[in-house]
Formats: C-alpha cells, sequence, structure tokens
C-alpha cells in the first residue's frame, strides 16, 4: 500500500510476475541502453492502468516525483513512477534497491476501508527486509510469519459463530 486516506488508496502488487518481460526488455522498449542493469522479473503491480510502470525503491535515492512511504516505524520505501528512476538505474545511479511494476491497484475514498471488514483481507506492517530481501513468491507467507502467524494454519473457508 503507497497511498490510503480520506481521498482512497492506491497499492503496487509486488506477489506475482509479469510473463514475458523483463526488466531490460522494459528498458529497451521505452529505447533506455540497459547498461549495466540486472535482468530481472517485472511484476504485475495490479489490473489498473497496466502499461504504467512504478519503481518501489530503498530511500537513497529520489528523482522529481518520487513519493516516501513511511511505515510505523519511519521511513520505508519510495515510489517512483516517472523514467528518470529507470534512466538512473541502467546508468548504476539509482537506488540501492527497488522493484519494477507495471499497473496498480487503486480503491475510491472509503472503498478499501469497507473492504476491509470483510473477508480476505489481511493488513500486516510493512518491512523492508519482506519487500527488498524476500524473494517475491516467499513474500505472503513472510508477511504472515513476520505477524506471528503460520500461513499453513488458515482455513480456506469462512463460517459463522
Amino acid at each position: 500500500m503507497c497511498v490510503h486516506d480520506e481521498n482512497g488508496a492506491v497499492g503496487v502488487g509486488i506477489g506475482h510476475k509479469r510473463a514475458g518481460i523483463s526488466f531490460r526488455g522494459l528498458l529497451k522498449q521505452l529505447e533506455i541502453d540497459p547498461g549495466e542493469a540486472p535482468d530481472c522479473a517485472v511484476h504485475h503491480g495490479g489490473p489498473v492502468e497496466p502499461g504504467r510502470g512504478f519503481v518501489l525503491h530503498s530511500t537513497d535515492w529520489g528523482g522529481q516525483d518520487s513519493l516516501q512511504v513511511n511505515g510505523p516505524k519511519g521511513e520505508l520505501f519510495s515510489m517512483t513512477g516517472t523514467i528518470d528512476v529507470l534512466r538512473a538505474i541502467a546508468e548504476g545511479k539509482g537506488p540501492s534497491k527497488w522493484i519494477v511494476a507495471l499497473g496498480y491497484a487503486g480503491w475510491g475514498e472509503g472503498q478499501l476501508d469497507e473492504e476491509m471488514t470483510r473477508h480476505g483481507w489481511f493488513a500486516a506492517d510493512g518491512d523492508q527486509k519482506i519487500l527488498f530481501d524476500t524473494p517475491s513468491d516467499e513474500r505472503w507467507a513472510a508477511a504472515f510469519n513476520a505477524e506471528g502467524i503460520d500461513p499453513r494454519l488458515l482455513a480456506t473457508e469462512t463460517g459463522a459463530a
């Protein structure tokens, strides 16, 4: 979750990789010389504007439109949606840690708050280690584990008492 206020919410998914596109391939499509950039995955950020890119990154780099996202313990990460961060990464001058995603998830005023009252949602504190140092296919379980919950014990169906 990157923004959640009285006007709505915006989040970028980091748990699923986009098939058929790599970071170096994305740079080439944007006519940016990949330089020494690694050929890592591009994530599926969400269903809204699937062609629009976002980079979630460490706070050691900031561009003209970078948004700082804070967690309970202060700075968590930054989000940049402009091409300057991609150029900086390709040149080896970008943030030390980063994740690239295409698309985002968005909710209107009060929509996410209402959805959170239903089954299917779990809110965990943000964690830089889970975000940047945990493989994407392990992040979901790592977020539960960080909250002291073993996700293998979760029920697949809801009930009423």
